[in-house]
């Protein structure tokens, strides 16, 4: 080892030191995989439990929810607030609301779990609810009589087109750890008038937020696109263009109520 001119600290040279720099060389390649590598797990694993615990995107397909929710709304649904929890203190400690009548929240299909519904909550453990000419009446327990709801959400805009018995329903008792769900379209929604009340296990979490809204997604957009044959280069311009044009921007970052 030797001190180069106008080096401030020794420099080693020879054969040994041309060992080192290629050892160092072949070393960067392999640092830099592994860095990326472990940086892309954690976020594969926190992207995981965000989606698991916390909060997980869903698809409107239906106009079940209208106007409340719109096909084509692509939403975040907190599994966080309304997560079942079987120990006492975890209830104690973990900031967990109850289901609450009027709270949009997603759930698995009680006939079929694979599927995945939105509806409003409308009776909750313990209470009769029944349906006189379209309106939703609530006997509370220990309550005498019926109170009408107020539904403001609520639309009728096919009348006449359900069978009578889901305009006229009950009274029906709700068992502890049930719920009576409706769509807020009360026209074109299947729900508990139909088949049934859903399980506290089985609901997934509230609706939060509409994130991006595209009304291309809408089941006649769609087939007016398919009867309009193109080649893969206009089709991709179209789509590009779509996105600005199809996409609801005022319903960006819309807070479900």
């Amino acid at each position: 080892m030797r001190r180069a001119p106008g080096a401030r600290f020794p420099v080693e040279t020879g054969p040994r030191s041309s060992h080192n720099l290629a050892m160092a060389i072949s070393l960067k390649p392999r640092r830099f995989v592994f860095e990326y590598t472990q940086a892309g797990l954690v976020a594969i694993i926190f992207a995981l439990f965000v989606r698991t615990f916390l909060l997980q995107p869903f698809t409107i397909p239906s106009p079940s929810m209208e106007n409340t929710l719109l096909v084509g709304d692509y939403i975040l649904v907190n599994k966080f607030a309304l997560t079942s929890l079987a120990s006492p203190i975890e209830r104690a400690f973990l900031p967990i609301a109850p289901v609450r009548r009027g709270d949009v929240i997603v759930f698995r299909y009680p006939h079929d779990e694979r599927q995945d519904y939105v509806k409003r909550a409308i009776g909750l453990p313990g209470e009769t609810v029944k349906i006189v000419d379209r309106v939703v009446y609530i006997q509370k327990p220990g309550q005498e009589g019926y109170v009408p709801l107020i539904e403001p959400y609520s639309s009728h805009q096919d009348p006449g087109s359900v069978p009578p018995e889901l305009d006229n329903l009950g009274p029906l008792a709700i068992p502890e750890g049930q719920y009576f769900v409706m769509g807020d379209n009360r026209d074109n929604s299947l729900d508990s008038r139909e088949w049934g009340l859903v399980p506290r296990d089985h609901i997934v979490g509230r609706a939060l937020l509409v994130y991006w809204s595209f009304e291309g997604g809408r089941p006649e957009g769609v087939q007016a696109a398919s009867r309009q044959p193109a080649s893969g280069v206009s089709r991709l311009i179209r789509s590009a263009g779509a996105f600005f044009t199809d996409t609801r921007w005022g319903r960006t970052f819309h807070f479900i109520r």
